[in-house]
């Protein structure tokens, strides 16, 4: 009885000394977690006493993983750069689960990416994939449904506040079954962007009209775009005693020139069908889907658009813009030669311009910068080409999206899932905006915090608060296999830009090119859902009569150009409503 009691005793005392280990444990991580919030994490939509209660959440969760090692991918993006330097050393420390967050070219993660998929292999535990891909991640049954996986085995491994009704771009990783395959990080759009103060200028404007007998303005339709490239270029030449442009662009034969073709730039002349987030049943790449998802065509002789008069229309003006409105060396530049440029000072306007280099934009030491940092530049919505009409996507949106596939090994992929979720929980989501200022959070973008900095972004605030920003979208599940499918685009579409053939011959080999890969997937039975059933040919013409898309030559390409004033169309823009 005695030795019984001894023995109770001491177990008591065990479990005395085991909560007080937990208390001491619970302690430690309130304190790091409070750390955190002071010195990283300031800015936030959440009170600093929620901020460390999610924080708090994160180290209970991980608890299981301590010690453990993981290594996630990332492209060479600011946003991704300050998730590497300050969110992995800040989440080891409050989880002790060291991450490598790796940051390579986007090519490379593509290509990894691809790998781990066909053959097995775990490269990374986690990868921020572009939503572009989402088509493939669906098909091929190797990605994680995150849907089910929330509510199975990562249901008591997924953050309480993760508020995906707050996310802005989760319509991109959704499949047409209505389920999350990949969850947003990073958001950006593709937009164009003026010089504000030369289209201010009373002289400029004066001797547009006299040329063109309208205003000069923000351009609507292609038409002013070209009249506006070509007065600054032909007509203005020179301002300040630097020679001016009306046009950037690049043409280098190179991977990044396919981001230039496939990124919106033919459904922004209007040559897919109406539909957003995606074109339906033609999307911006112009391929066909039926009634089951299932990729028919790419070819106008299946009923696809990659060959219309739209596309072709759209081929050759970036062609013909590249060749005389460009500076002569923007010829021979890739995306990122090309991306710094507009913020040298000699170039007036961008059509295709990403929001990405919005931060490079904003050093008061430039000459598109005046004396107190103020932005010289602004963007505005895209103009839309003549094939364009009411309902369809207006240009794209980059949205680096956390994907994860079921050859990592299960502990590792739960603990990548855990350092996604606290990237871009709402602790950490508003200071890293600041940092890259690429959106993914409705809350951050209305915070006050955005509101103060909006003045020295030029319009980029101004258009993720607008409701029609939803009109810019990326690559669409349409897109059976985009690592495959991707790279045909330079491939085919360089000899246009250089001038080896025409728009015509490079977008039909194109289009033979992507049926040909959809016809060798659907034969080789690689798909898990929704495979490739391609249409049998036909006489384009019994396509390109019928009503949508694919659509018939227009008899006028270029008609009248049009313009509207930024501050009145900023106006109608924020006029459309909040999502607030």
């Amino acid at each position: 009885m005695k030795n019984k009691r001894i023995q109770l005793t001491a177990i008591a005392g065990g479990l005395m000394l085991a909560s007080a280990g937990l208390h001491a444990q619970s302690d430690d991580a309130r304190a790091i977690a409070e750390r955190l919030v002071d010195e990283h994490f300031q800015n936030s939509t959440l009170s600093r006493e929620e901020q460390i209660e999610e924080l708090l959440w994160f180290a209970e969760a991980a608890e299981s993983f301590r010690g453990m090692e993981i290594n996630t991918v990332a492209e060479g993006l600011t946003t991704h750069v300050w998730e590497r330097d300050v969110l992995a050393p800040a989440f080891e420390e409050l989880t002790g689960i060291r991450v490598t967050h790796n940051i390579i070219g986007e090519g490379d993660v593509v290509d990894n990416m691809q790998t781990q998929m066909q053959t097995g292999r775990n490269i990374y535990d986690a990868y921020v994939n572009d939503s572009d891909a989402i088509g493939t991640h669906i098909r091929y049954g190797t990605t994680v449904n995150l849907t089910q996986a929330m509510e199975n085995e990562w249901k008591d491994y997924t953050l309480p506040t993760l508020d995906l009704d707050d996310f802005i771009g989760l319509q991109y990783g959704t499949g047409p079954d209505g389920n999350l395959y990949q969850l947003p990080d990073q958001q950006f759009a593709n937009l164009y962007w003026f010089r504000y103060d030369w289209f201010q200028r009373e002289d400029l404007q004066e001797q547009f009209r006299e040329i063109y007998g309208y205003d000069l303005g923000v351009p609507t339709n292609w038409t002013a775009y070209e009249d506006i490239a070509e007065f600054f270029t032909e007509h203005v030449g020179e301002i300040d005693g630097e020679r001016v442009y009306g046009h950037m662009d690049y043409g280098r034969r190179d991977p990044s020139l396919g981001w230039r073709f496939h990124d919106s730039w033919l459904s922004m002349a209007g040559m897919g069908s109406p539909g957003v987030p995606f074109g339906n049943p033609v999307d911006d790449w112009g391929i066909r889907v039926d009634e089951e998802s299932r990729p028919v065509g790419a070819s106008v002789s299946r009923g696809g658009a990659t060959n219309s008069p739209a596309a072709v229309f759209a081929v050759t003006k970036m062609v013909e813009w590249l060749d005389k409105y460009a500076p002569p060396e923007a010829q021979g530049m890739t995306f990122g030669e090309a991306g710094p440029v507009p913020a040298q000072g000699n170039i007036a306007q961008q059509i295709f311009w990403y929001t990405a280099f919005t931060a490079d934009m904003t050093d008061p030491g430039l000459p598109v910068t005046d004396d107190e940092g103020n932005p010289k530049w602004r963007m505005a919505p895209s103009p839309t080409g003549p094939y364009w009409e009411e309902g369809m996507k207006v240009g794209y949106q980059d949205v680096g999206s956390w994907t994860f596939f079921d050859s990592t090994p299960e502990d590792r992929r739960t603990a990548a899932w855990l350092f996604a979720q606290f990237a871009v929980s709402k602790s950490v989501s508003l200071e890293k905006l600041m940092a890259g200022l690429t959106p993914i959070r409705e809350s951050d973008i209305f915070s006050d915090q955005m509101s103060e900095m909006a003045p020295k972004l030029g319009g980029l605030v101004e258009f993720y608060r607008s409701p029609n920003e939803s009109n810019w979208t990326p690559s669409s599940t349409n897109v059976p296999d985009y690592p495959r499918m991707a790279p045909l685009w330079w491939q085919n579409l360089a000899p246009a830009v250089s001038g080896e053939v025409t728009p015509q011959e490079a977008l039909d080999d194109l289009a033979g090119e992507l049926d040909s890969i959809m016809a060798r997937l659907a034969r080789a039975n690689v798909f898990e859902a929704y495979p490739p059933m391609l249409n049998e040919e036909r006489d384009p013409e019994e396509w390109l009569s019928q009503e949508g898309s694919p659509k018939a030559k227009l008899d006028d390409e270029m008609p009248q150009g049009t313009t509207v004033p930024y501050d009145e169309m900023m106006e109608e823009w924020m006029a459309a409503g909040t999502r607030q």
